[in-house]
């Protein structure tokens, strides 16, 4: 039983140790008798003397349940016979077959439509149904006790790759077709309802980080007291400031210095002293290089110019640009600010993104009296704790839906709940 589903009512040995019993009408066969499974190794170069085409890859597999014509393929060549064996047709199953996480191989997508000119590309596997429904199919990888046994199968150390026999000796659960419909059909519907409970509370977390960043933004920026004067601040992305505040250049508040070199070898996962790089800590080091409450700005990376807070004794490194105090100001305050000022955009654009420190130093920022400061900290630390504590709540509640999802999907195509006379609404 799960929730208001019933188990069928007589059940046998699947004779396969993961399944278990299944309905006493099903079969248990393995996939390739089932279905064509064929590697890809069609790449994205373009020879001349080959036919243009468009390839399905890896991003649009796993970013995707779905493949329809509302992605942007991308352009490719092939020959005649890659052609006709990797030509993407509706009802086919699309999976990832290589990896970095062996968490991330046999990801699928359901082709939705026919293609004239779309091909599995390389690092994916096309299974094309021949005995079992493409959607009942789909909805089998994405259960997790058959998923579990290609994930303990891929081979690798630091890339993870899926050989072809795994997949064709993978067992399947096999009720009749029109029952592996009906599966599927169920399967479409209540994983809509779920999806739309999860959208639903995502749209309630960006609100939360849009209601936090607008509390933050107007504290910083203009203070607690709506009544009092304002005066031009002479900054252009700030505008009016209190009349009492000064501005002040951060390289007259703060010296941006970063951390010290530190090989990845030196950091174990457990230790004395925490390590922070770029985007906060990257584990713990015997030594130390600073002591106290300190910003750290990221230095390096796509997500460069990002705050992290360090209090105690740390080790940071050279990805990391600690703000050491030039006068006396409230840790948070300052670091809050930091964070609605999008330091990122002071990164230079190269390979390797990297920010501007000196140009950082320069920028004008408002810098309210001390006592102020702190008044403004502790505000936003409450409420900040309050957004944080309804942000932790959903997200929790989304996590029981997934799992839900899962279990669903999991217990359908494995025959441990009966959902045939489940009605479902004609859209």
């Amino acid at each position: 039983m799960m929730g208001n589903y019933s188990a069928y009512a007589d059940y046998k040995d699947s004779g396969v140790e993961w399944l278990g019993e299944i309905p006493e009408h099903w079969d248990c066969k393995k996939l390739k008798f089932l279905a064509i499974v064929q590697p890809s190794n069609v790449d994205k170069k373009t020879l001349e003397g080959e036919e243009l085409v468009f390839l399905c890859n890896y991003s649009d597999v796993y970013n995707n349940d779905w493949i329809t014509d509302e992605i942007s393929f991308m352009q490719a060549s092939a020959t005649s016979s890659e052609i006709e064996k990797f030509l993407i047709s509706k009802g086919d199953v699309i999976i990832t077959k290589d990896s970095e996480n062996p968490y991330d191989i046999a990801v699928p997508a359901l082709v939705y439509q026919n293609f004239d000119n779309v091909l599995c590309g390389y690092h994916l596997t096309h299974i094309k149904p021949i005995k079992l429904d493409g959607k009942f199919l789909f909805r089998l990888f994405q259960s997790s006790r058959f998923n579990a046994q290609f994930i303990v199968s891929a081979n690798g150390v630091t890339r993870f790759g899926l050989p072809q026999r795994v997949i064709n000796d993978a067992y399947v659960a096999t009720p009749p077709l029109d029952e592996q419909k009906a599966i599927a059909a169920f399967l479409d519907y209540k994983t809509q309802q779920i999806d739309q409970l999860i959208a639903k509370k995502e749209a309630l977390l960006e609100k939360l980080d849009e209601k936090r960043t607008a509390l933050i933004s107007q504290a910083v920026t203009k203070g607690l007291d709506p009544t009092v004067p304002m005066k031009d601040s002479g900054i252009e992305w700030l505008g009016e400031i209190p009349e009492h505040w000064e501005t002040k250049k951060i390289q007259y508040i703060g010296r941006l210095k970063s951390g010290e070199n530190i090989i990845s070898q030196q950091i174990e996962p457990d230790g004395l002293y925490p390590v922070f790089g770029g985007n906060g800590i990257r584990g713990y080091f015997d030594s130390y290089n600073h002591d106290g409450h300190y910003i750290l700005i990221g230095r390096q990376g796509a997500l460069c110019g990002n705050i992290n807070y360090a209090n105690g004794k740390f080790w940071a490194s050279e990805h990391a640009v600690v703000v050491n105090p030039l006068v006396r100001f409230e840790v948070f305050w300052l670091g809050e600010l930091l964070k609605i000022m999008n330091l990122n955009q002071y990164s230079t654009s190269a390979a390797q993104p990297g920010l501007s420190v000196e140009q950082i130093a320069r920028l004008k920022i408002p810098f309210p009296p001390f006592n102020e400061q702190k008044v403004i900290a502790q505000y936003l630390s409450k409420k900040t704790v309050e957004i944080d504590r309804q942000k932790v709540k959903i997200l929790q509640a989304i996590e029981v839906l997934k799992e839900y999802r899962t279990a669903l999907i999991t217990n359908a195509v494995t025959g441990k709940i009966d959902v045939r006379s489940v009605p479902i609404p004609t859209p």
